[in-house]
């Protein structure tokens, strides 16, 4: 206020003197309004104002004027106008700006006076200059093969002013051309890797106060190698007779460099090959002598065609004409008295000798028919002869195929009839919950067709991990109707039953995740009616059921209860490391937890992972529930090296989660590979190799879709120890005959990327390999199919199939007899017989003097973690018990349970005796 208290107390005179000045009709104009300034370290920052025509020039700063005795002013007379020109300049430090609280940057502007008014310069803002140390996100290295795209990220620390960002190769400034982009929101783009690419890339930001720099990312680009073109046969390694020849490949189109792969297949192939030998010549029969001539002279001759000379063969010796003297050289003799005089009997002489050339013709002409007839009748036969044996053998090397493997029926390869009369051992079962199932199973004959009258015997690990149980051992299998299989559900909820078996598959692409064709797939669900006695839900083949322990409801209550596999996709930072899983309804009035049993894919061997129970909330957020290695008094978990078993008390929907600790943190994977013929090609067959979280849920998904779809199951799954190393998976077919197949270019090798692998999204990863066959006779195909993970583990999958349906062999389809059940209520859903539960909960549910209670009983069936969650349950031997029951769900025998309680009756009678003794004493 003081500036504007000094223009008004202007005198008379000074006004006078302004009108001298010029200042006539105009208000003040800004020559320089003050511009935005960052304060650098503690040095103060300078605000300028230069305004034309200028009685007074103030600061006024956050909306209160600046006092006078803060500003600097000049004054000077513009020569061509004569109007006077102000200049006004303050100091602004940075206690000022830290002081300053409001709700935007410290500002200021000027305020100019001459004696018309006032004028406002623009709003200068004063900010502290700083730049952080720390990127918000470091470029990371990739290996990367040529001509493929490179994508570094840089996100710069944060700053004011913002920082700009410029990247560095090797120490040296990296330009933006057509290939290379630095601009796409500070991230480094090279469109198409070449070699001259690879090197150490680093991320600059810089402003006025600073410069950082980022860590450095090594980017290798490898060549993968490739093969050459295949060498002209070389010449038959004999001269005569069945040889071998031979021609070479290098790897060399490219070579690999840089640490890519070298290439898959032969560098040398192998032929069989015929090496004609030669056939000296030999002379034939001669002909009959001619008629003598009027020189008297006859001839015959003879053709080298006994046998003909071939494939180089020496000619034949000698002369193939003869001449001779008709009269034994009187002829020559005596000519002239021949010619001159006849001779008595000459006339009878010349008839002779007519008949006799006459015989002579006959005879050559019967020979030639003759020699015709034959020398067709030769030919043909010779011709057929090789016809048949171009056909069989076709001038190509053998190949001799290993015979079927034995010892899995479930795979579709076993071209060995089984015998029908002997109980074997199989893996793998496979069910299915429907009737829709069972109708496909009458009409397509697949892998999961009956065979007639076969006795089983099923018992299997492999069994096991799909949620099977043993008990039960043998099962036959008669010739009916599908009908013959046992229903899905039971009787009374059969409207109750597993959904999207078979609807909402999605189309297979080539390589990678498979998008659904709907929204989202339907979810497995089962449900049944629970009362007092409680039960068990199962969703069949996936690892995954539900204990309603015996009085968790109450009595002359019953609830409709159900368990549903979510399939929707998850988009989430953590790994799923299992399905997720609702119980419900959300109502539910239980008086002690369930017990949810799930399976999972984490390799829980090492202290590699930190697995923790999530729930989902009402708002559909994931919230943590606990850790499976802290103790907890809301939630019971039990991590086993397949499942988990959790005591639960809370309706809603649960799914494990883990967060790896290390690159030593593993998940399991299960692999198969299934095969079909083209559809589109008669001579064509398609190899499907799948890669899916190792669960049972994950693998039935697949083969129920395989089925559908016509797929045969050509190998048993195998299972892969994926480390989350970072490096990828790599798929390679190998060995596959090359006279006989021919494969899809550019798909011999394949790949999934990490992050497609490690981050489950709950879709079955395939990758599909396509060959032709060359001829219609080649019925048989063997070769390895090679999955590994970059510096992992590798798995061989061998592929030995008959490609011809007639030639397939029927391949049975095994079911046990609580495969498909989905619930069970009351007694015969538990193992653990109803009157033996209630005695051990009376027996140990009150502690006694001799130690005998529920913390004993935990300790004998290794159930002693988390103590404190059994001590808040109204029965803790009851909650024990259920969870016993789930982890025992499927063997079938209370050996254990017998086991714990023999031990503890021993330890008891040992303490009574020791007692007694003691009171004796």
């Amino acid at each position: 206020m003081s500036g504007f208290l000094m223009f008004c107390s202007l005198s008379p005179g000074s006004r006078s003197d302004a009108l001298q000045h010029g200042t006539s009709g105009t208000l003040p104009h800004f020559l320089q309004e003050p511009d935005d300034a960052y304060i650098i370290k503690s040095n103060p920052i300078k605000l300028k104002c230069r305004a034309r025509p200028a009685l007074q020039i103030f600061f006024k700063c956050n909306g209160e004027w600046v006092h006078q005795s803060q500003h600097q002013s000049q004054e000077h007379t513009d020569q061509g106008t004569g109007l006077k020109i102000r200049e006004v300049m303050i100091n602004v430090s940075r206690q000022q700006v830290e002081d300053f609280h409001g709700p935007e940057d410290y500002w200021c502007l000027c305020v100019a006076w001459s004696h018309l008014g006032t004028s406002k310069s623009r709003k200068a803002t004063v900010r502290i200059a700083y730049l952080r140390k720390n990127f918000e996100q470091d470029p990371q290295g990739r290996e990367v093969p040529i001509k493929g795209m490179i994508v570094l990220h840089c996100r710069p620390p944060e700053g004011v002013p913002v920082a700009e960002v410029e990247w560095l190769k090797n120490e040296e400034p990296v330009g933006s051309d057509g290939n290379i982009d630095t601009r796409a929101d500070h991230n480094l783009i090279i469109q198409k890797a070449r070699l001259s690419d690879s090197g150490n890339y680093t991320c600059l930001a810089s402003n006025i106060v600073a410069k950082r720099r980022s860590l450095t990312a090594t980017v290798v680009v490898f060549v993968n190698g490739g093969w050459s073109l295949w060498t002209d046969w070389s010449a038959c390694n004999v001269r005569c007779g069945r040889g071998v020849q031979k021609r070479s490949r290098t790897c060399t189109n490219p070579a690999p460099l840089n640490g890519g792969t070298f290439c898959e297949g032969m560098s040398v192939q192998k032929s069989t090959c015929n090496a004609l030998c030669p056939v000296d010549g030999g002379w034939g029969e001669w002909t009959e002598w001619t008629v003598c001539s009027a020189e008297c002279a006859r001839q015959h001759s003879r053709e080298c065609t006994a046998p003909e000379p071939k494939h180089g063969g020496r000619l034949c010796d000698g002369a193939a004409l003869g001449t001779d003297n008709c009269t034994g050289g009187l002829c020559t003799q005596n000519r002239k008295l021949l010619h001159d005089a006849k001779p008595q009997g000459l006339e009878g002489s010349s008839d002779v000798a007519l008949y006799s050339g006459l015989a002579a013709g006959v005879v050559t002409v019967v020979v030639l028919i003759v020699a015709v007839t034959l020398y067709r009748r030769n030919q043909s036969e010779y011709g057929v002869d090789v016809i048949d044996s171009s056909a069989l053998t076709g001038g190509f090397q053998s190949f001799s195929f290993k015979t079927a493997c034995q010892g899995n029926p479930l795979l579709i390869n076993s071209s060995q009839q089984p015998d029908l009369t002997v109980s074997r051992t199989y893996t793998s079962p496979i069910c299915f919950q429907d009737s829709m199932d069972k109708e496909l199973i009458s009409q397509e004959p697949s892998l999961f067709d009956p065979l007639p009258d076969l006795k089983v015997k099923v018992h299997s690990s492999f069994m096991v991990s799909l949620g099977v149980s043993e008990r039960g051992a043998e099962y036959h299998t008669q010739k009916a109707h599908p009908q013959t299989f046992p229903r899905g559900l039971a009787p009374d909820y059969s409207g109750v039953g597993l959904e999207g078996t078979l609807r909402g598959r999605r189309e297979k692409t080539l390589l990678g995740p498979h998008a659904p064709s709907t929204p989202s797939r339907p979810p497995l669900r089962t449900a049944g009616v629970f009362g007092h006695a409680g039960g068990r839900l199962v969703v069949p083949n996936t690892g995954v059921s539900l204990l309603v322990p015996h009085g968790g409801i109450a009595v002359d209550t019953t609830w409709e209860m159900y368990m549903v596999i979510n399939q929707e996709d998850s988009k989430r930072q953590e790994v799923l490391l299992s399905p997720e899983v609702t119980y419900g309804p959300l109502g539910l009035d239980l008086s002690c937890p369930v017990a949810m049993t799930i399976a999972h894919c984490a390799e829980v061997a090492a202290d590699n992972w930190s697995i923790r129970l999530k729930r989902q909330t009402q708002d559909n957020k994931w919230e943590e529930v606990m850790s499976v290695e802290e103790e907890s008094t809301s939630c019971y978990c039990l991590l086993e090296a397949q499942c988990c078993h959790l005591l639960l008390e809370h309706p809603g929907r649960y799914a494990l989660v883990g967060e790896p600790l290390s690159q030593e943190a593993v998940k399991r994977l299960r692999l198969a590979v299934f095969g079909s013929a083209d559809n589109t090609n008669p001579l064509g067959y398609s190899l499907r190799v799948y890669c899916v979280d190792d669960t049972p849920y994950a693998f039935q998904e697949v083969a129920s879709a395989e089925r559908v779809r016509g797929g045969c199951l050509l190998e048993e799954p195998k299972m892969l120890l994926f480390r989350g190393n970072s490096l990828s998976l790599q798929l390679s077919i190998q060995d596959v005959p090359q006279f006989l197949w021919s494969i899809k270019p550019f798909t011999t090798c394949q790949e999934f990327s990490f992050s497609q692998v490690w981050a489950s999204n709950q879709h079955p990863l395939q990758c599909a390999f396509s060959l032709e066959r060359y001829s219609p006779a080649s019925s048989q195909l063997s070769c390895k199919i090679s999955v590994r993970q970059v510096k992992g583990q590798e798995q061989i999958l061998q592929v030995y199939t008959s490609v011809v349906e007639s030639e397939k062999e029927v391949v049975p389809f095994f079911t046990q007899s609580d495969c498909t059940i989905t619930s069970q209520m009351g007694s015969r859903a538990f193992k653990i017989p109803l009157s033996i539960r209630q005695r051990i909960c009376a027996t140990f549910d009150t502690a006694n003097a001799k130690g005998k209670d529920w913390q004993l009983l935990a300790k004998k069936l290794c159930l002693d973690r988390n103590l404190c969650y059994f001590a808040r349950q109204e029965s803790p031997s009851a909650v024990i018990l259920s969870l016993w029951e789930a982890q025992h769900q499927d063997t079938g025998d209370l050996d254990s349970l017998a086991s714990a309680l023999e031990e503890i009756g021993k330890d008891h009678s040992t303490h009574s005796t020791s007692s007694r003794t003691m009171n004796h004493n």
